[in-house]
């Protein structure tokens, strides 16, 4: 099983780099192919937790080549903060490559990314102030810096003074903030280069030498299917490709070269800042499932919104990402729930809906029709096999597979990277 795509069926932080870990020991590369550090993966090992946000979580992995792919944009502070903290920690981060193609967030994205948030008011879209939006605006008005410009002073220097051009004319004229110089954003990237140069490669060529070799490549989506910019709840999204597809534009590995597609679904929802959510709890089951699960965003720490498992996402996911195998995280938070309502339908208008409305105001409007399936109060985080379940978990698990369209084929059941119930391998 030479290459995987690893993606959220949700609206992100369903346990992503949970189902990495598992696959790890099979692995050889692990790919960051969209995104930015605006998401986490928060990976358990032993005793010791680690917190990821713009690195491939394979880095924890002995062994893996850890790849931030073309799709990527970089942040470089963060990088090597990142990797600081491994290396203080002992883990060795030396295989990681970093595509010269990516691009590279600057301080002047950061800037932009809060003070246009803020000004938007009441119609913010809840972005998490890292410039991520505001890199990825770049690279598509082709005003964009990559990794490979900070090796070239003069290229270096004539793209930051041609994007500064515009956006000190926004940040003084309109958000009355000081203009940026170009010489402190110059010698900063410059200031990265000895240190990023023997991490860059031509990622693309490495990967696909590498899937001729026999490798196995993972290649891991940051954020979330319902947060895709093209189908994603827009304009609550992100500013990349978190499905299936991106995987291909993100890294330059071809679509035919993808042997399957793995969705992590958590056995309910949350979500992350604005937009539509049609089965949030804003009651006391929302603060149970809160506090039950810990949610709380691994990069940002906000709360997250919390409402019960929704039968159409997770049908649309399977749908739009081709979906071959459901990773189901976190079932063990349930325990305890007399009974388990579970999203089947939404009623719009009057009318049952039995699919993800194409209307974002329809989705906005909908309401949840729900199926209770009944509870169970046995802990299940000793269990390692589908039978060691309860007979109410284990059919729990049996009927929302049977409404969200590929099987489930691990199920999380506790936090450590050793508490799950492999029901079908995710590689043969």
């Amino acid at each position: 099983m030479p290459a995987i795509v690893l993606i959220g069926a949700q609206w992100g932080d369903e346990g992503k780099g949970k189902a990495t870990d598992l696959l790890g020991d099979r692995v050889d590369y692990v790919v960051k192919f969209n995104g930015g550090n605006n998401a986490g993966h928060t990976v358990v090992i032993g005793d010791k937790k680690y917190a990821l946000h713009l690195l491939p979580s394979g880095i924890l992995s002995p062994g893996v080549t850890p790849v931030i792919a073309n799709g990527v944009v970089v942040d470089i502070e963060v990088l090597f903060q990142e990797l600081d903290a491994l290396i203080a920690r002992g883990v060795d981060v030396s295989r990681l490559k970093v595509s010269a193609n990516a691009h590279v967030i600057t301080h002047y994205h950061r800037t932009v990314d809060k003070v246009t948030e803020r000004f938007l008011g009441k119609r913010q879209i809840g972005t998490t102030g890292r410039g991520i939006g505001p890199a990825y605006a770049d690279k598509i008005n082709r005003v964009g810096i990559r990794i490979q410009d900070i090796f070239d002073e003069g290229i270096l220097r004539q793209k930051v003074e041609g994007a500064l051009d515009q956006k000190n004319h926004l940040l003084v004229k309109i958000y009355n903030r000081r203009a940026i110089l170009v010489d402190e954003i110059v010698d900063e990237l410059l200031s990265y280069a000895d240190r990023l140069r023997p991490m860059v490669a031509d990622t693309s060529l490495v990967l696909n030498q590498a899937l001729d070799a026999g490798d196995t490549v993972l290649f891991e989506g940051g954020q979330a299917t319902m947060l895709d910019i093209d189908h994603g709840t827009y304009p609550f999204v992100t500013s990349s490709n978190a499905t299936s597809g991106g995987a291909s534009t993100g890294s330059g590995v071809a679509p035919n070269r993808i042997d399957r597609v793995i969705a992590v679904v958590k056995a309910y929802t949350t979500r992350v800042g604005a937009g539509p959510f049609p089965t949030e709890l804003n009651d006391a089951s929302g603060e149970w499932l809160r506090a039950r699960g810990f949610e709380f965003g691994t990069t940002t720490g906000r709360p997250r919104r919390t409402g019960w498992y929704d039968a159409p996402i997770a049908r649309y996911t399977a749908r739009i990402n081709g979906v071959t195998d459901f990773v189901l995280t976190k079932l063990d938070v349930l325990t305890g729930l007399e009974t388990i309502p579970v999203c089947v339908a939404y009623d719009v208008d009057g009318e049952r809906v039995d699919e993800v409305p194409v209307s974002q105001s329809d989705f906005h409007h909908a309401t949840p029709i729900y199926e209770e399936l009944p509870g169970w109060d046995e802990d299940i985080t000793g269990a390692r096999t589908f039978d060691d379940l309860p007979k109410a978990a284990q059919d729990y698990v049996l009927a929302i597979e049977k409404m969200s369209g590929a099987r489930i084929s691990v199920i999380g059941v506790g936090p450590g990277r050793d508490e799950v119930v492999v029901r079908h391998s995710l590689t043969d």
